[in-house]
């Protein structure tokens, strides 16, 4: 069975190690180093993680992830590559795979993809568990976020809407792995098509990114 959330950890930590602490990523004011912090934080210290979507409880993630960033880069990439400890829910039957195949998918984006990349060739087995995921994706992040009615779509697996009923409404297609980009926040740096009236396209860029040229949208 595959385990899709081991093989994007290392490929991750890899990454991660082939960058240095001090490269840019694609989460706004993080460095490689912050984002090493929080992969750590994540999995060993569930006393702040709950910080990473709890407003209230943001500004004592930010502290703790402060300090694990100030340790050797080096040692927060072995700790992220080594995985969950035993203590740690991830380390649950089943809850890497359920929790960290985008997270990891996602994050190697963000590094990757801030500086020139080229596409990645993603196995169909990995784009079939992205799609799986998309939905909660789109749900937690896109739909709070999209002002007009959005389908995402890719050829061969499927259509996912969301969004206010009614109106206009904006297609968005590409390949799995790319609508999860689009969908999480990365999407001016994702390869998608969009298609729409122009105006919809516009409303929709301002509140989720969209890359260079898809403004104007497709008649």
């Amino acid at each position: 069975m595959s385990n899709h959330a081991r093989t994007e950890r290392l490929r991750l930590a890899e990454l991660l190690t082939a960058a240095g602490p001090d490269a840019p990523t694609l989460c706004a004011g993080w460095t490689t180093r912050d984002l090493a912090a929080h992969l750590v934080l994540r999995e060993r210290r569930m006393d702040a993680a709950a910080g990473i979507r709890l407003r209230a409880l943001a500004g004592w993630t930010a502290r703790v992830q402060a300090g694990l960033a100030r340790r050797p880069y080096e040692e927060l990439v072995r700790m992220f590559r080594a995985g969950p400890p035993l203590l740690s829910p991830f380390a649950l039957p089943g809850a890497d795979e359920a929790a960290n195949t985008v997270e990891y998918f996602v994050h190697a984006e963000d590094v990757r993809r801030a500086g020139p990349w080229e596409p990645r060739e993603v196995s169909p087995a990995m784009s079939a568990a992205l799609w799986r995921r998309l939905p909660l994706v789109a749900r937690l992040e896109a739909a709070p976020r999209t002002p007009v009615r959005i389908g995402l779509r890719s050829v061969g697996q499927g259509r996912i809407e969301l969004g206010p009923a009614g109106g206009d409404y904006v297609e968005v297609i590409g390949e799995p792995g790319e609508l999860v980009l689009f969908a999480g926040g990365r999407g001016a740096r994702a390869e998608v098509e969009v298609e729409g009236p122009e105006e919809a396209v516009e409303a929709l860029a301002k509140a989720l990114p969209l890359p260079p040229g898809a403004v104007g949208g497709c008649r």
